[in-house]
């Protein structure tokens, strides 16, 4: 009976029973190996998350930088006006 079963399942797809079932292994495993490239710890998604985390904190040190470019001259206007003083 499974002889059969296997003998027709031949006949459909023109390929024996032990080739299928290992194709069909194959195709599953590179299916659960593209989901893992897709939606896994090292995916596009997360590729993606970094870029943008890097890029807001190249905005952010830029930022900064200026904010302390403007504290310095501050500062050193007050301590300018503090040696005028003595």
């Amino acid at each position: 009976m499974a002889e059969k079963r296997a003998q027709r399942v031949g006949d459909i797809l023109g390929l024996s029973a032990r080739v299928f079932v290992v194709t069909a292994l194959v195709m599953i495993l590179f299916g659960v190996y593209v989901g893992a490239l897709m939606y896994g710890e090292n995916s596009l998604s997360v590729l993606n998350q970094l870029k943008q985390q890097k890029k807001d904190l190249l905005a952010e040190a830029s930022r900064l930088k200026s904010e302390n470019q403007r504290l310095q001259k501050e500062f050193f206007e007050l301590k300018q006006l503090e040696g005028g003083e003595e």
